[in-house]
This record gives C-alpha cells, structure tokens and sequence, in this order.
C-alpha cells in the first residue's frame, strides 16, 4: 500500500468545440453583469460577441511573468469600471493578471485559454517585481470557470504551440515525482505527456489539424491539475528565477531547461523517469524530451532567448536559496554544470549522483 492524500480543485470545466459561445450563459451562472476583459486584440472580438452585453470595459497591457505594477493598472481600471468579475482570453500573461486581480479582490473569475500552458487550472500564482519573480499558492486565484475551445487554438503559431506544449509537459513530469505525489495524479500525468507528446508532431506537420490540437488542448488541461494539485520542484524553480531575474520568454524557458532538470533527478526518481519515458516511446527521459523538442524546432539554449553566460552563477546561487523540495536534494555546483549545458544548447547530461545539499 502506498499512502496518499488527494485534493480536487472545485472548479468548472467546459471542454469542446464552438465553446466560446457558452460565456454569456457561464457569466450569467455565475450573477456576473459587469466583466473587466483581460486579452489582446487578437481574442477581443470574439469575447465581446459571446458576453452578449457583459463586457464593462477591456484591458490590454498584460504581460509576461505578472509584474505587480501592470496588476496594480488593471485594479485602477477594474475600480472605476465597477467590474464585477473578469474575464481572461489568452495564454499565460492574461490569465496570470486575472488571477493577481482574484487575489486581490476575490472576484469571480471566467478564464478561456488559447495556449497550451494550464496555469488556469493551478492555485498558483507567479508575479515579478524589481526583478524578482516570487510564487503564492491561494484558492482564492482559481477561477470558478474554464471554457476550452479547439477553434480558438487552430491559429495559434506552431512554434509558439510547441513551447507552450513542452512548457505544459513539465508540470505532468514534475507532478510524478513531486513531494505530494499520489496514484490519481499521476495516472493524469503520464496521460497528459503521452496527449502532448503525440500532439505537437502532428500541429508541427499541419498546424489546423483540429485532431491533434484537441488532444494538446487536452493534455494542457491534465497538465494544469497535475500541477495545482502536488506543486513544484527544481524545474520551476529554475524557471521562475530565469523569468524575473532576466525576463526570458516563460514557455521557451521552460521548454530548454526541462531535459536538463530531468537528467539531475533522474538517479533519485527513477520509477517517475521509467513513466516519463514510457509516455513518450523512448528509453530515457531525458534524451526523450530533448530529442522531442529539437525534432519540433524548439529552443535548445538558454543564450538564444538572451541569458548571459556570466548569469550562470547567479541563477544557481539564487536556486539554492529557499528551495523548492526535489527528489534529489539542491547542489549548487551540479546546478551551476546543469545550467551552463542549458546555456550553450548541450544535449542533457547525466550528472554526479546526488550528493548532500548546500
């Protein structure tokens, strides 16, 4: 017997095809009247037409990574609309500015993803400020709603669907050897890697292949609960620092530094790399994800998404520092090698064993 303990988020999911058009219905469940839009020009029409009369005002000026003094803009915009909820239509940026707003309001939230990076489906919120990127876990920033819609992810740009896929891919991969790991989860897991995995090849070779982007869609969702129901590891930790300290792209982050991340947990976890590698039809994890992501023309090196080589020992002085818990305990100096193959675009390595932190 292995014991666990599992936690399900109370939300509501609305999956399909056409979907878009439930808004007005889901605002009008929820007693919402007056919706702040948090989207960019591409998504807004679409919205507006489905809200049947519900969006108050739109904001536009989301960014990468939460910073605090966009937030702070939007609650001013918020205030004077007298919104009652909002309303985020758009990938990681506009769905992170609604969940700082949740935070700060506790309004009710109605979240339409057209990337593949799941954080709506996460108690998690990231937000930069004075260059610094820190997490909080709350219920109070998961939204009461999520409407998937495949129509609306036919257009999104294979390259950008391939970073945010394998950014997606590494909430799945961490969740099976996360701290509170547990059966459910990871049979949403290795699903998730496997609908991803079969998923981005075939949006790479036809990019509206509704098929394959209902299953990335799908994989994304299994991904988001993956990671707001047994939190993080060395991963996002690398990633969060990467992001605030020098504002890299979050999904291309991700989608370099996973392989590599695997590669230094793998001789601590190895049932969770047996799982990973399984999903993805190949022998090694870690090879299988890099392999994986240069078959797609993903980045490989951290220099090409402009982190300079002398941050190296930045980045692995600042894991060290309040870190996250991981199957192999945090060294800096393996850290730092880790690092410095994901800076030249190295393939992964299979590091020292595990030696005690510090």
């Amino acid at each position: 017997m292995i014991p666990f303990v599992y936690t399900g988020s109370p939300m509501h999911v609305v999956f399909g095809s056409g979907t878009i058009t439930r808004l007005g219905s889901e605002l009008e469940r929820l007693g919402c009247r007056r919706a702040l839009l948090l989207t960019g020009r591409r998504d807004r029409a679409a919205a507006e037409a489905a809200a049947v009369g519900r969006i108050a005002g739109v904001f536009e000026d989301a960014a990468m990574h939460t910073p605090v003094d966009v937030t702070e803009r939007a609650l001013a915009v918020l205030q004077d609309l007298r919104a009652d909820c909002t309303v985020a239509i758009g990938g990681g940026s506009a769905i992170g500015l609604g969940k700082a707003i949740a935070l700060r309001t506790d309004l009710p939230q109605v979240v339409v993803p057209t990337t593949y990076a799941g954080s709506e489906m996460t108690p998690i919120l990231g937000q930069t400020e004075k260059g610094h990127k820190t997490t909080q876990r709350s219920a109070k920033v998961l939204p009461e709603t999520v409407i998937y819609d495949v129509d609306l992810t036919l257009s999104l740009p294979p390259a950008l669907s391939v970073t945010s896929g394998m950014n997606a891919m590494a909430h799945a991969v961490e969740a099976l050897y996360a701290q509170a790991s547990n059966p459910v989860t990871s049979l949403m897991a290795e699903e998730a890697i496997r609908a991803l995995g079969r998923a981005l090849p075939r949006i790479v070779a036809a990019p509206t292949d509704r098929g394959a982007r209902s299953d990335a869609l799908y994989g994304a969702w299994l991904c988001g609960i993956c990671l707001g129901t047994v939190g993080m590891a060395l991963h996002h930790k690398l990633c969060h620092a990467l992001g605030g300290t020098f504002g890299l792209p979050h999904a291309q982050t991700h989608s370099v530094v996973l392989p590599h991340v695997i590669a230094y947990n793998a001789p601590a976890a190895p049932d969770a790399m047996a799982r990973v590698a399984t999903a993805l039809g190949t022998r090694d994890a870690a090879r299988g994800l890099f392999d994986l992501a240069a078959r797609l023309g993903a980045p490989s090196a951290l220099k090409d998404l402009g982190m300079p080589e002398d941050g190296i020992d930045e980045i692995a002085a600042l894991s060290v520092r309040d870190p996250y818990w991981n199957p192999r305990p945090f060294d800096r100096g393996a850290i730092r090698n880790l690092l410095r193959r994901a800076w030249a675009g190295l393939p992964p390595d299979r590091l020292e064993e595990p030696s005690p932190a510090r």
